[in-house]
């Protein structure tokens, strides 16, 4: 189950409820430290030597949990208790350049600006460049606001304990935070709190999308019509294409503009390629449909924009607008029940809505919540650093995998292709909601899986590995 993002004071009371519960606390440091010990082994390797940090605190308490965890690494720690004179032992061992810090040095209780030796402290470690994992909130930030108190540790991942905090997806918190994952499995009670907010988290997916009937056929999981590239812009209609195919959709067949329509047919065997727009508006044959990428020459037709608006007024089937097609809807609402998803990055979202970036990025929530509003209660899908999903009414999901090497283009396409391939999926629409999540998270899942086996992957390998199982 997706959990909710909390404040403090609601991270205090799950844990006071926890104890009174008859939970030990020294059980769920332990626990805490096993959770902390996987994720360092999963971002080193054999031989690597890792620095502890610890302080006072909890946070402290978490970190040296670790101490006797570790295999095959060379460990070394420092509690700081006075950060002015253990900054000399500090220097010594960033000097061995460490492929990992743990920050344990202080977790959500920190509601005070920091004094200046332990500003230098921090901006030391930050200053040496090692990667940190940082426990529960990385060190000086306040985790209800987002804001450094005076100097905050810049983690390449924070690990925190039982839910995201409220501040951790502020963005003022994104250059510190680095990639955020939950331990929720420590040893606390149920979760006493809930809200608008709510993390993915991959089990949410364990038994997503559900097996397939042994007696069944191409008829059985839909027919998928994509409406995609133009001059210059055909490898969009490509990617979207086999982004679609990872979703096993009966049949796809791709609209493509006259122009490219050699180059696209030639890179695709399985989908069927059509030169020009479907002949009926909106195309009453297929169980879904997908408008957009690719569709950026300045000659698109008025014909094709028209095309958008009537899909998205009157299609019967689910539609998922894309890239440039988001820029020729209109605030029309679709047919009662109709499935709409709009899959817009930032900037995307702040043309539709007449704002900055900077505004969308600021309260990407209400952006969301705008978005939908204007297109008629849709689903969205507004892209980027945790992505959102949701609509207007109801809970918004933070998706919680993916990497910064997402960040090149096509990955959208990519995204929008497998997304619409599960959509027109009969047997699958009955909850469009858990299906953009899911497609979101195994978009995010894939890059990970990728990121793991090689740093100089392309878009071309995650329309090969979305969707698969690891």
């Amino acid at each position: 189950m997706p959990i909710p993002v909390i404040s403090i004071a609601q991270m205090r009371a799950w844990e006071n409820a926890t104890w009174a519960a008859g939970h030990a606390e020294a059980d769920v440091i332990r626990r805490v430290g096993k959770a902390l010990v996987a994720t360092a082994l999963r971002l080193t390797r054999p031989g690597d030597f890792i620095l502890v940090l610890s302080g006072r605190g909890n946070n402290g308490a978490d970190a040296r949990a670790t101490l006797e965890l570790f295999d095959e690494r060379r460990v070394d720690t420092l509690d700081v208790t006075d950060p002015a004179r253990d900054f000399a032992e500090l220097e010594t061992l960033l000097a061995l350049r460490p492929a990992l810090v743990i920050d344990g040095l202080f977790g959500i209780g920190l509601n005070r600006p920091l004094d200046a030796a332990w500003i230098q402290f921090i901006e030391r470690i930050n200053a040496a460049r090692r990667p940190v994992l940082a426990v529960d909130v990385p060190s000086g930030l306040n985790a209800d606001t987002g804001e450094p108190l005076g100097a905050a540790i810049v983690a390449a991942a924070t690990l925190t304990v039982g839910a995201p905090k409220t501040g951790l997806l502020r963005p003022g918190a994104w250059p510190f935070v680095g990639r955020l994952e939950v331990t929720s499995e420590v040893g606390l009670v149920p979760c006493p709190h809930t809200g608008e907010l709510k993390w993915t988290l991959p089990e949410d997916f364990a038994d997503f999308p559900p097996a397939r009937p042994a007696a069944s056929h191409k008829g059985t999981f839909g027919h998928l019509a994509i409406v995609a590239g133009s001059a210059g812009f055909h490898g969009a209609a490509v990617l979207a294409a086999r982004g679609a195919q990872r979703a096993q959709p009966g049949l796809v067949t791709l609209f493509t503009d006259p122009s490219v329509y050699l180059p696209v047919a030639a890179q695709l065997q399985a989908v069927m390629v059509r030169s020009g727009l479907p002949k009926e508006n909106p195309p009453g044959e297929f169980s879904a449909v997908l408008i957009g990428p690719g569709l950026a020459a300045p000659e698109i037709s008025d014909e094709t924009k028209n095309l958008a608006r009537q899909l998205w007024q009157n299609s019967p089937a689910p539609v998922v607008v894309d890239a440039s097609a988001l820029d020729w809807l209109t605030p029309d609402a679709p047919p009662p029940n109709a499935i709409r998803v709009i899959t817009p990055h930032p900037g995307e979202a702040a043309r539709l809505l007449g704002f900055t970036t900077a505004q969308i990025q600021a309260d990407r929530p209400c952006a969301l919540h705008e978005l939908s509003k204007k297109f008629g209660g849709c689903l969205v899908v507004l892209k980027g650093y945790q992505t959102l999903i949701g609509r207007s009414g109801g809970e918004i999901f933070v998706n919680s995998s993916g990497n910064p090497r997402l960040a090149q283009g096509g990955a959208g396409d990519v995204l929008a292709g497998f997304l619409a391939g599960l959509l027109a999926q009969p047997a699958l629409q009955a909850d469009a909601l858990a299906v953009t999540r899911f497609a979101v998270w195994a978009h995010g899942a894939a890059a990970d899986r990728l990121a793991l086996e090689k740093t100089n992957w392309v878009i071309e390998d995650l329309a090969v590995a979305i969707g698969t199982r690891s």
